[in-house]
């Protein structure tokens, strides 16, 4: 119950130690952000200093965020993450609406975007045209692919990702190296723009930043199989965006220095490709073109692997239907909750028209949950003041409010450049969000009905 630190029903085996942890934070959140929204953000913001603002704040938010969230996964590491945080800290509602929004929109949207991004980058790395091929057949199999591999076990995830985290970080690594070394680009190209910044264009611009930070919770969602949560989640959390904040920094003042803002602008393929190609020639900007594609696939099987923890964790409350709570009898994995999981995102790999308007449509509603749960720090430092912290969050209550505010405001903006643009999917995904809320309150007197009735 709310207000309790009891671990509850649900139990999953703790086989992730620190080196698995981190390497899932960083590979769900460095996916294919980093490669595919530079030359996006540059078309909308013709201004490299501005854009570099832009990826300094948001990599200061995401840090204040993750801080807060290390304080609360190190008092209450339990199988779920987030929802675990909201339910203890809001209540039940709260949390099922948190639920609600990661079954049908956020959780199922980000891999359906990550399994077709992924085909048109394998695509292009194997110089294949799109037109030729089956591409959603394609993203169907790999999410097909991806579940099986995580229904089988855990620790075979989290190797995977392992191996995946590591070529990303070596790509990224290379392509730092390679610019400034032997690049050949110009100082000036960072600091010369083309046009002024408009407010609709950074607006606009900042929810390509956050997608591209976005994934920093998911290990949050599989605290309840860490090896002593107590001692690594923060260790976990913190070394893992401090990696993600420097990578993603070097390789944007590489992509910068190595070209004018109004030639990144233009780039179709991914940006990493051409800076590598210019750099060492058509061999580099190959072997990089196949290391996006494993960067992609990382942060496609990291988002099947913790994402479906929060369907098996509601189910084991009993806010979801009972049989998203099944564990395999031999893996011991959430196996119904990754198919389920699974099946939506095949679904909307179906329907999918534009990755940049899917992203921003779930990017703002996941933030948007987001502030809450790091709110919950505030709320459950009143509410259980002396339950145990292994971790607190350092600058408290500062840290925190950095994230609250600075977050509500950028998605604040967001919102308005999409509705300037006429793209009204961010509030869609909100108004789906808000349905969560009559929803839980009609299960709840359903649920309190059939109760009554069997007293």
């Amino acid at each position: 119950m709310p207000g309790t630190l009891d671990e509850g029903p649900a139990r999953l085996e703790r086989v992730i130690g620190f080196w698995g942890g981190t390497a899932l934070i960083i590979g769900v959140t460095i996916g294919s952000g980093i490669f595919r929204k530079p030359p996006t953000i540059a078309g909308l913001v013709p201004d490299p200093l501005v854009i570099m603002g832009l990826w300094v704040l948001f990599g200061v938010i995401s840090m204040c965020g993750a801080l807060a969230l290390a304080e609360l996964s190190s008092m209450l590491p339990r199988v779920g993450g987030v929802y675990v945080f909201l339910r203890e800290a809001f209540g039940n509602g709260a949390a099922f609406v948190f639920g609600w929004i990661l079954l049908l929109v956020t959780a199922p949207a980000s891999i359906a975007a990550l399994a077709t991004v992924f085909v048109e980058f394998l695509l292009g790395a194997l110089r294949i045209p799109a037109d030729s091929v089956p591409v959603p057949a394609i993203a169907v199999a790999i999410i097909v692919v991806l579940s099986i591999v995580n229904v089988v076990g855990t620790r075979l995830g989290a190797a995977v990702q392992a191996v995946f985290t590591v070529i990303k970080v070596s790509a990224l690594g290379a392509i730092i190296l390679a610019s400034f070394a032997a690049g050949g680009g110009s100082v000036a190209n960072l600091t010369t723009g083309t046009g002024a910044a408009d407010g609709t264009g950074i607006a606009r611009a900042m929810a390509s930043v956050i997608w591209t930070y976005d994934g920093w919770i998911a290990v949050s969602m599989i605290a309840g199989e860490v090896v002593a949560p107590e001692r690594l989640l923060r260790r976990i959390i913190i070394a893992g965006m401090t990696a993600i904040v420097v990578l993603y920094l070097g390789a944007n003042l590489a992509y910068h220095y190595m070209m004018p803002v109004d030639v990144m602008a233009t780039q179709k393929a991914a940006v990493a490709v051409r800076v590598m190609t210019d750099v060492v020639g058509s061999a580099g900007g190959a072997v990089i073109g196949f290391c996006i594609v494993g960067s992609v696939l990382g942060a496609l099987s990291g988002n099947v692997l913790a994402k479906p923890r929060v369907s098996y964790a509601m189910a084991k409350d009993g806010l979801a239907f009972r049989v998203l709570g099944h564990s395999h009898p031999r893996f011991g994995t959430p196996d119904l909750a990754i198919a389920a999981q699974a099946g939506v995102a095949i679904l909307l790999v179906l329907v999918l028209r534009d990755f940049d308007k899917l992203t921003t449509y779930f990017i703002v509603v996941e933030w948007f949950a987001l502030i809450f749960a790091v709110a919950a720090v505030f709320v459950l430092r009143r509410k259980l003041p002396d339950a145990p912290r292994p971790f607190r969050t350092p600058g408290y209550p500062w840290v925190p409010l950095v994230f609250v505010a600075g977050t509500f405001a950028g998605l604040a903006a967001i919102v308005w450049g999409e509705w300037q643009a006429r793209n009204y999917s961010p509030l869609v995904g909100l108004a789906i969000a808000a349905a969560g809320f009559p929803i839980y309150a009609l299960t709840s007197r359903r649920r309190a009905a059939a109760a009554a009735a069997g007293s």
